[in-house]
């Protein structure tokens, strides 16, 4: 819905953007309900870096593992202050109260930090309100220069792109397009107009062209199998070691192992120890991501890297349940401990950061790249997102399920295997994907279309 709305004239990509950010600060201070009715922001911000599709596909899940690091640490410091620094706070009836304000409170400031960078800073994308006055760019470019303490005398004039004229009149001095990092010049004269690109706005009906089903199928079929390993690896790292002196009471279970398929148990390993992996790993996951993906990607292409990389999810689930077998410095029912477990529960979730790192900014750039038509870029994303949200819901239920009947009969494995069957649909969902080019479809209107259906 917000994807849609975003395409509209009469709201835009940075509304949206605003009205996400402001009711999840709502949502953070006490009315939860409002965080899922009016956040749509990871779409429209997938919308609005499509020119810089390159970098920008690659920083948000980076910035994204940043927030999944440091959030839990700033969490677990701030919950319970009264509890945890009782001679700082214990006296705080308000603390005392309510001992997990502090976190969401925090959280409430960054969001409202977001909300006023966006109206301040962030020019708006949709070529139809391209043109329109935005008071809040006008009153960040006086907070800037007011905060320079002087005007810049120097004057600047935007190059001519595909966007703009290019005649020697659109040179003339005209304000700097991103106020909040830039001198301003000290005369502001009226923007020029902006011939929109794209006068028409292609039916819902048409969105679906054979490539954007294709591309939702994988990324629905990724989202799924991503969630659910999620949701269960820290309960498969928690569940207990498997006893045989002491079965569980299921007779099934209690029955000898029959490897390499009929096994149970977990790892048994604490929180606090399966918390430091995680952390780890994901700061790799964010160095591959920085220094090795753009160079890979630019060598083998977004769809070839894409393909090769969601290789990896099947061998990881498949080789997941086989972490309760490796020997332990410790006897059961302890926690599994010693080098070898710890290398194999390395080299497992390698894989799987490895695959993910890889998988999803491809991912990203395709459900960008199959939009038919420009003016649905924000839709496209909307519906890509909603796929993907409706993906993570269902796989850890399911996964849930199935994981808890295969550990009462003794065979923790099932839900692994099955979820590396998911992944293997995903890579065969991945040889129908072709990359496109955003424009599948023309409309009569279309700025340069006659031009850009003779250079085809």
């Amino acid at each position: 819905m917000w994807g849609r709305i975003a395409d509209l004239s009469q709201f835009g990509r940075k509304t949206v953007l605003m009205i996400g950010l402001g009711g999840t600060m709502l949502s953070c201070i006490g009315f939860g309900s409002m965080g899922g009715m009016t956040n749509g922001n990871v779409g429209v911000l997938r919308t609005m870096s499509t020119r810089y599709q390159s970098r920008a596909f690659l920083l948000l899940p980076m910035t994204f593992n940043i927030g999944i690091i440091i959030g839990p640490i700033l969490g677990g410091i701030l919950s319970d202050p009264a509890g945890s620094y009782p001679d700082l706070f214990g006296h705080v009836q308000f603390f005392r109260r309510f001992p997990y304000a502090t976190p969401n409170l925090l959280s409430a400031f960054f969001l409202l930090c977001a909300l006023l960078s966006v109206w301040l800073c962030l020019e708006e994308t949709l070529d139809s309100r391209m043109d329109r006055h935005d008071r809040g760019l006008e009153l960040g470019r006086w907070m800037w220069m007011a905060l320079r303490g002087r005007r810049s005398n120097a004057k600047y004039a935007r190059l001519p792109t595909q966007d703009t004229a290019t005649d020697l009149e659109s040179l003339a001095p005209a304000e700097v397009r991103h106020p909040c990092r830039s001198s301003i010049s000290e005369a502001s004269p009226k923007p020029q107009h902006h011939r929109p690109r794209y006068t028409r706005r292609l039916p819902f009906r048409r969105i679906f062209t054979p490539n954007v089903v294709f591309t939702l199928m994988a990324s629905f079929l990724l989202a799924f199998h991503l969630g659910t390993f999620n949701s269960l690896w820290f309960v498969f790292l928690s569940t207990p070691v498997y006893d045989p002196t002491n079965p569980p009471e299921s007779s099934s279970a209690a029955l000898a192992r029959k490897l390499p398929f009929i096994f149970t148990g977990g790892l048994g390993l604490r929180p606090r120890e399966v918390g430091m992996a995680m952390a780890t790993l994901g700061v790799i996951g964010i160095v591959l991501q920085l220094a090795v993906y753009p160079r890979l990607s630019a060598r083998l292409g977004t769809v070839r890297s894409w393909r090769l990389f969601l290789l990896f999810f099947p061998f990881t689930y498949f080789l997941v349940p086989y972490l309760s077998l490796v020997p332990s410095a410790s006897s059961p029912p302890s926690p599994k401990d010693g080098i070898a477990v710890w290398a194999a529960i390395a080299g497992v979730l390698s894989l799987q950061v490895i695959g993910r790192t890889f998988a999803l900014p491809a991912q990203t750039i395709l459900v960008n790249n199959c939009t038919p038509h420009p003016s649905v870029l924000g839709t496209v994303h909307g519906i890509g997102q909603s796929v993907s949200s409706f993906a993570r819901t269902l796989g850890p239920v399911l996964g849930g399920l199935l994981y808890g009947i295969g550990l009462a009969r003794g065979v923790v494995g099932a839900v692994w295997w099955g979820l590396s069957g998911v992944a293997v649909c995903g890579c065969i969902a991945s040889l129908f994907v072709r990359e496109g080019d955003g424009h599948e479809i023309w409309l009569e209107g279309d700025k340069d279309a006659d031009e850009a259906v003779e250079a085809r």
